[in-house]
């Protein structure tokens, strides 16, 4: 008989998955101390925002001798969007705190960072966690976006984690959620409140990486969600012959899901936002590649391809980039604006834009100038997601095409749908990558806080290689810190990782797609995740990860 409430059988099957962690976690450790750390730029103002917690050494764990330890009490907060593996960072927390003391207590500070100012909050025992091992999503207390950034709110936070007994807080999150836990931990530290802060590195973009972070969990499972999708698209394309697919891909500041979707499906087009960046490329450039790989491909018959489109791509166009930052502070204090009629509200932008920048704005099609002027973020930033960006290069290339049939030199037919993939690797069951990789996270976490430290990332490093060589530890958040532009203010944010053109990753897209551009199809179809079978299938890392790797040991060809 159908039972309406009972779980799929593929979440009751993945519940019972173990995942894999580092030989150094799986006894006991000790801390090994490296080298002391400096910001990744601009030392001096980073140093004097973060007196007490620059300079920290990187840190290993080791193996160790047993000994006893205190007992204490965790609270976690889950900020920014989701990504595969939140539940497990949270599960390998849990067991690794149980595992320090069985007497160990952790609660969960529902609906974000807010959750901490506003005391909401459910202790995390044995009965709920085991609901959401290796599951996608971060529904086991919910997420947010509130900022944690003014003292009144680090002494509400205060005040909570006093009432409950809780001496550290793990804040799971991306760049953003990050430089607050840095932020937080200084602010306890100056105050000498017993609060310690780690921070774990979340974020599909991949954006959060460097030295110490290999790459940001949940990047792994987006990136072979959205490629088994465009896989899928390019299998029908080939079939139906007739439809160019232009396919936006999320990476609002760097386009890294973008770049590692190209390398596994092979795709007609991919732009690398970075590069339009290099090498100052207009709109007009992109265009014009778009539209002579459709010449070429008609030439021969084949009306029909896919365009990979990283969401941020406006942002890097100089001009567009230019336009951006100006309407950011322009908009920043927007209460005049909001004031105005929708239909006047371009002209308005218009008569308080610079010359060049007003210019760039008239050059756009309204439905475009309009979603720039759109609310900001809670960073001020634009929300490049809800720009239509694809819907822009479509109409462009069709332009463009109209004037090469005009003179002769384009005789094809282009007919186009266009795509946003989002919301759709966000949430998705964990691979075995991120299962693994996000439990050791939480795990290498309780250790972090059960050797005292704060202002610290848990960092899991060497993952290309098999989970027992991978390598845990810590590196200081102020480390990655630099001074940017936000709000019209400079602030201390995390230094957000993009594409490297002269990296592996990127040279070996550029190596091939000018065959993938051309008149024959090379697509991949990577199919869905497998969570069951054999390493080699089940257990696959990223291509980026790959070549990185390879690069770093000087194992490329």
């Amino acid at each position: 008989m159908f039972e309406i409430n009972k779980p799929s059988p593929l979440s009751i099957a993945r519940a019972a998955y173990q995942p894999k962690m580092p030989l150094a976690l799986q006894g006991n450790v000790k801390i090994e101390k490296g080298a002391a750390t400096e910001s990744a730029g601009d030392q001096e103002q980073i140093k004097k925002l973060f007196p007490s917690t620059y300079g920290l050494p990187l840190i290993t764990f080791v193996a160790g001798a047993a000994q006893e330890h205190k007992e204490i009490n965790v609270g976690v907060i889950l900020s920014g969007g989701q990504a595969p593996g939140g539940h497990n960072v949270i599960s390998g927390l849990y067991d690794g705190l149980k595992k320090l003391n069985p007497s160990n207590k952790l609660y969960g500070f529902l609906g974000g960072p807010s959750g901490l100012i506003d005391h909401q909050y459910k202790e995390l025992t044995a009965d709920i966690i085991d609901k959401y091992r290796n599951t996608g999503g971060f529904d086991i207390i919910g997420s947010g976006r509130t900022k944690l950034e003014l003292p009144w709110q680090f002494d509400k936070g205060a005040e909570i984690c006093k009432k409950l007994n809780i001496s550290a807080i793990v804040i799971i999150g991306g760049d953003d959620s990050n430089t607050n836990a840095c932020i937080l931990a200084e602010y306890y530290v100056n105050k000498n409140i017993p609060i310690q802060v780690i921070g774990c590195p979340k974020t599909i973009d991949g954006d959060l990486k460097n030295a110490s972070i290999e790459t940001s969990f949940g990047f792994d499972t987006a990136c072979k969600t959205y490629s088994e999708l465009i896989g899928n698209i390019q299998r029908d394309a080939a079939s139906a012959l007739k439809y160019w697919h232009f396919i936006k891909l999320m990476g609002r500041s760097a386009s890294h899901i973008a770049l590692e979707c190209a390398l596994q499906t092979h795709p007609n087009v991919c732009i690398i936002s970075e590069e339009v960046a290099a090498k100052k490329w207009s709109l007009r450039d992109v265009v014009d590649m778009i539209a002579d790989s459709v010449v070429r491909r008609a030439e021969k018959g084949f009306n029909y391809g896919t365009v990979l489109v990283p969401e941020g791509l406006l942002e890097f166009v100089p001009d567009m980039k230019a336009l951006i930052a100006e309407l950011n502070d322009l908009l920043a204090d927007d209460t005049e604006f909001k004031q105005v009629r929708t239909s006047e509200k371009n002209a308005y932008i218009e008569r308080h834009l610079s010359d060049k920048n007003a210019e760039t704005f008239r050059s756009l099609p309204p439905f475009i100038a309009s979603q720039l002027t759109m609310e900001r973020d809670a960073h001020g930033n634009v929300q490049v997601s809800l720009i239509e960006t694809e819907q822009l290069l479509i109409e462009m290339t069709k332009t463009k095409l109209a004037q090469l049939e005009a003179v002769g030199r384009y005789k094809g037919k282009f007919k186009t749908l266009h795509h946003f993939f989002g919301y759709e690797g966000r949430c998705a069951f964990p691979s075995n990558f991120d299962a693994d990789y996000c439990y050791s996270l939480g795990f290498n976490a309780a250790n972090l806080i059960d050797n005292g430290v704060t202002g610290y990332m848990s960092v899991i490093k060497n993952t290309y290689y098999a989970t027992d060589k991978w390598i845990a530890g810590g590196v200081p958040i102020s480390s990655m810190m630099n001074m940017e532009r936000r709000n019209g203010k400079d602030v201390p944010v995390i230094k957000k990782a993009l594409v490297e053109i002269d990296k592996a990753p990127f040279r070996c897209l550029e190596q091939l797609r000018g065959v993938w551009s051309g008149p024959e199809d090379h697509y991949a179809a990577p199919g869905p995740i497998q969570l069951f079978g054999p390493e080699e299938v089940c257990d696959r890392r990223t291509r980026t990860l790959y070549l990185e790797t390879m690069e770093k040991e000087g194992k490329l060809d």
